[in-house]
């Protein structure tokens, strides 16, 4: 009972803590919001395309602060500095000043941006900690301990995809259907919650969250070993499998390791392989190599409505599968019902070239002092333009108690 009531206080404080701060105070303009990113992002030029995805989404966050506005079909419009904040000190990989924009009607509270980029997630916490930054986006498995830290933490709902993707056409488990179902029973999916995320995310069955698409409950989530080993043990050759993870990405090795862990105790012959950023970047979901059978994937909802999702999802990941691992794909008709939708997911989930394995949220740490801050969904850019400071000593120093 003790634990219990444990468990369910530090959900509570998560959420306590993670709740927007409304102020009833009146507004002020002026300050320098502190941003840190781990990303590094060498131009601001939208022909000058990002060399890894951390690049690419710290650019689009950018890119909506500067640009006027945002074409679907054709990306970002209007001239650099025509929207809200323009570039007034710039040096590539490093740091970046962006200023409010003086000649438009409708200017934020903020006077400037301060963005330092190529930041660890260690020092990002650490810096909100102390004070040195006030806004930083933090790895979810942090959330629980940046929390117990003093950290005011900003939680969105879960809206990133980690899953297993076997689509190397040169794997011998792209032609076995057995050895994907094999490693799909054999992943304790609540174990990576409970122990890797610190709780801080849920076990995915299904290409959708529960929250958006109302079905997931419908996708199983729980392990079955005994299976996995009986499915291993018709397989005649016994082959080892490598999988992928990106070698820059904590998270992805912490779960790699753990479902190698998995696959051994169901008898499954399996092996962490690190892949390089570089390799990643070029083709985030296809491996450069022979040696990986199967990848790990990060894929996030690009809007909340599940229709768009999954369509984006198809078009995105699982387009590539039909030819490596027979992945019976459907067209997601106009305005599709409930078992549309899930009839398009348990096409591709059948075939195991797809494993969901969990969904995690965006999590952000944010200083005392910024005020009027809401958790952008799905798709939406960081709301730094709504934002202001509260430089009020006394103020946040009430806050921060």
């Amino acid at each position: 009972m003790l634990r219990r009531l444990a468990a369910i206080s530090s959900v509570l404080l998560v959420a306590f803590v993670a709740m927007p701060a409304r102020s009833a105070r009146r507004p002020r303009y002026g300050g320098t919001l502190r941003v840190e990113i781990g990303a590094l992002i060498a131009s601001l030029d939208v022909s000058v395309a990002a060399t890894t995805p951390e690049e690419a989404a710290a650019k689009t966050q950018i890119d909506t602060l500067i640009y006027d506005t945002k074409d679907a079909g054709a990306g970002f419009a209007g001239v650099a500095g025509s929207g809200l904040f323009r570039a007034t000190d710039w040096e590539g990989g490093k740091h970046a000043i962006l200023t409010t924009n003086s000649s438009r009607d409708d200017r934020p509270f903020l006077d400037s941006i301060e963005i330092i980029m190529g930041v660890s997630a260690r020092d990002r916490l650490l810096d909100l900690e102390l004070g040195k930054a006030d806004f930083a986006e933090i790895p979810p498995q942090d959330a629980r301990s940046a929390t117990e830290r003093g950290v005011r933490v900003s939680v969105s709902k879960p809206d990133e995809l980690l899953a297993l993707v076997f689509n190397n056409a040169d794997s011998v488990a792209a032609r076995n259907p057995g050895i994907r179902e094999a490693v799909a029973q054999s992943i304790d999916r609540a174990a990576i919650v409970n122990f890797i995320l610190q709780k801080m995310g849920e076990a995915a069955g299904g290409l959708l969250p529960q929250w958006s698409s109302g079905t997931a409950f419908l996708f199983g989530t729980a392990n079955d070993p005994s299976r996995a080993k009986e499915l291993w043990s018709q397989i005649s050759s016994s082959p080892t499998l490598g999988l992928g993870y990106d070698s820059a990405d904590p998270l992805e090795q912490s779960l790699a390791e753990r479902i190698v862990v998995n696959a051994r105790e169901a008898g499954i012959s399996m092996t962490a392989l690190a892949i390089p950023n570089a390799s990643l970047a070029k083709a985030r979901g296809i491996s450069q190599t022979r040696r990986i059978d199967v990848q790990l994937m990060r894929w996030r909802m690009p809007t909340s409505l599940p229709e768009d999702a999954l369509g984006s999802f198809v078009q995105d990941v699982a387009s590539s599968l039909e030819i490596t691992s027979g992945a019976n794909l459907r067209a997601v008709p106009d305005s599709p019902s409930a078992q549309d939708i899930y009839n398009e997911q348990r096409a591709i989930l059948d075939s195991y070239a797809v494993v969901p394995l969990v969904w995690v949220p965006r999590v952000y740490g944010l200083s005392a002092r910024v005020r009027d801050w809401t958790v952008p969904g799905p798709g939406e850019p960081w709301p730094l333009a709504d934002v202001w400071l509260d430089t009020d000593a006394a103020a946040v120093k009430r806050s921060q108690n």
